[in-house]
């Protein structure tokens, strides 16, 4: 268990810094307008995408069995 003990000042750092980033990081959040909101997000959607990053639906997938089949050729094996 001892030597376990070499972690304990980079946890604490770890620790340390997580509560000052939180910390510190709330000033930052304001609230926001709801109108203000509703607008800007009218404004993203309502923007032409540029070409080629355009979704596009999925191929049809070959919903294999996994079964080997042969191909017939309407021949018969006589």
């Amino acid at each position: 268990m001892e030597i376990l003990l070499w972690l304990v000042p980079a946890v604490v750092a770890t620790v340390m810094a997580m509560v000052w980033v939180s910390w510190m990081g709330r000033d930052g959040r304001g609230e926001v307008d709801r109108d203000v909101a509703v607008e800007r997000l009218g404004k993203a959607l309502g923007k032409e995408m540029p070409a080629g990053t355009r979704r596009t639906a999925a191929p049809a997938r070959d919903r294999s069995t996994g079964i080997a089949v042969r191909p017939s050729h309407g021949q018969s094996a006589g």
